[in-house]
């Protein structure tokens, strides 16, 4: 993520990123085939991305829908996180009633 780029946001924006506890239950997390293939080929651990999502750094995410998750972790709704892994976008979702968690390639959406 680039400090420069004032459409998307960071955990410095969120008051509750970085907390000790996590703001959300990830509930069974499912991995994209393809996600899972591009993390194997790039040697890249996915568990600092989804603790991310769960404390509260949505990644790359505009303001407005990091405001939407905070209200979502506080209401109940879905919450959306992006993020740069390895040179390729990935979104971690996880539904409403925080049963599940896709991490996913925006293109399967």
């Amino acid at each position: 993520m680039s400090d420069s780029n004032d459409s998307a946001t960071s955990a410095t924006n969120n008051p509750f990123a970085g907390f000790a506890f996590p703001l959300i239950e990830l509930g069974r997390v499912v991995v994209t085939r393809a996600v899972l293939e591009h993390l194997e080929r790039e040697g890249v651990d996915i568990q600092p991305y989804l603790h991310r999502h769960e404390h509260g750094d949505w990644g790359d995410v505009t303001p407005k829908d990091a405001d939407a998750n905070l209200m979502a972790a506080i209401h109940g709704a879905r919450i959306f996180s992006a993020y740069e892994v390895a040179g390729k976008r990935v979104w971690i979702i996880t539904e409403a009633d925080q049963t599940s968690t896709a991490v996913l390639f925006p293109s399967e959406y």
